[in-house]
C-alpha cells in the first residue's frame, strides 16, 4: 500500500488507491445493488428541500434527512422498506487497509453527483463514535473538495480529487467541514451515464 499524502493533522489523502480494474468492478456492483436499494434524494430538515445530489446506501445503517425528522441513520430504505444491501467487500478491505480503526462500518453512503449537483460545507457529526474516521471513495469525474476547521471559506483550502482517490480523516480533523465545490463534468467515462460516486464510510456506533 502507498504512503499517503498528509493533507493537514488528521486528514490523509491516497491517490488512485484503487486502480482501474477494480474501480470498474466496483462501480458495476454499486449499480447492481442500487437495484434493491434505489438511488434518491434527501430533503432538507424543517423546508424539505431536495439535495442535488442523488442517494442510497449500503450496510447495517443508513443515512437520510428529511423535513420531519432532520438528519438521522436509518435501518431500512426510505421508498422501499427494505433494508439496505451489504457493503461491498472492496469497499470493507479498503476501511480495513486504511482506516486504523478496530471496528467496522456500519453505514457507507453512496453519493452519485449528475447535472451540475453539488455538496455544501458541512460536518458529518450525527454519530456516536466520534473517535472513529471518516473515509471517502472518489469514482468517476473528478471533483474539487473543500475542507477546513471552520465554516467561512478563508479558513478552508480545496483539493483535486480523481477516480480511485482515498481520503480519510479523523482525530483532530474529524467534525472538519468540507465539501464539493465543483464535479468535472466529462473527465472520466466510468460511471454509466456519466457523473461521479463518492462512497463515504462511517462507524456509527459505539464498539462494544
Amino acid at each position: 500500500m502507498s504512503k499517503p499524502a498528509e493533507l493537514a493533522p488528521g486528514v490523509r489523502h491516497w491517490r488512485h488507491y484503487l486502480d482501474a480494474g477494480r474501480q470498474k468492478l466496483l462501480v458495476d456492483e454499486i449499480f447492481q445493488l442500487a437495484k434493491d436499494a434505489p438511488f434518491y434524494h434527501a430533503g432538507m430538515p424543517r423546508t424539505g428541500q431536495r439535495l442535488s445530489v442523488e442517494m442510497t446506501n449500503f450496510g447495517k445503517l443508513g443515512w437520510y434527512s428529511d423535513a420531519a425528522k432532520g438528519y438521522r441513520y436509518e435501518a431500512r430504505h426510505p421508498l422501499t422498506g427494505a433494508t439496505w444491501p451489504p457493503i461491498p467487500a472492496t469497499v470493507l478491505a479498503t476501511w480495513e487497509e486504511t482506516a486504523g480503526y478496530p471496528a467496522p462500518p456500519e453505514a457507507c453512503l453512496v453519493n452519485l453527483y449528475r447535472n451540475g449537483a453539488r455538496m455544501g460545507l458541512h460536518r458529518d457529526q450525527d454519530e456516536e463514535a466520534l473517535d472513529a474516521p471518516v473515509l471517502s471513495i472518489s469514482l468517476g469525474d473528478h471533483a474539487l473538495f473543500r475542507f477546513g476547521a471552520a465554516r467561512a471559506r478563508a479558513s478552508s483550502r480545496s483539493i483535486g480529487l480523481e477516480s480511485g482517490d482515498v481520503l480519510v480523516f479523523g482525530g483532530p480533523a474529524r467534525l472538519m467541514f468540507h465539501g464539493i465545490d465543483r464535479v468535472y463534468t466529462a473527465s472520466s467515462t466510468l460511471i454509466p451515464g456519466g457523473g461521479r460516486i463518492n462512497l463515504t464510510l462511517r462507524r456509527v456506533t459505539r464498539p462494544g
